[in-house]
């Protein structure tokens, strides 16, 4: 299944950084950063207010646990938000880019 994954980060080096591990690992076949965020949310009791960017990463969800687990070795924060989303439909073609540019098509595109 083919999956959206959220991911906010403090800084736009930061957010390329780990862009760059996960697409070179092969646990993303794409991920845009999107600057100039503002979130608003509550931490350690209170509410607060951030600049932040967005990654948004194209994966599937059999890479999941492994991608998580690769971006807090690599994010700054104690508690990143790292959430996905169920991809239901989208182009044929697009969907079979991205299974063929991770480790699961990886073997594919070696033949």
């Amino acid at each position: 299944m083919h999956i959206v994954i959220f991911i906010t980060v403090g800084e736009k080096e930061e957010g390329a950084r780990i862009a760059r591990v996960l697409v070179e690992e092969r646990l993303a076949a794409c991920v845009n950063v999107v600057e100039g965020v503002s979130s608003v949310f509550r931490w350690e009791g209170k509410v607060e207010e951030g600049k932040e960017c967005l990654l948004i990463v194209k994966s599937v969800d059999s890479l999941l646990d492994d991608l998580i687990r690769r971006v807090k070795g690599l994010h700054s924060y104690t508690t990143p938000e790292i959430i996905s989303f169920k991809i239901t439909g989208g182009s044929k073609e697009y969907l079979d880019w991205v299974a063929s540019s991770l480790r699961i098509g990886s073997k594919k595109e070696e033949q």
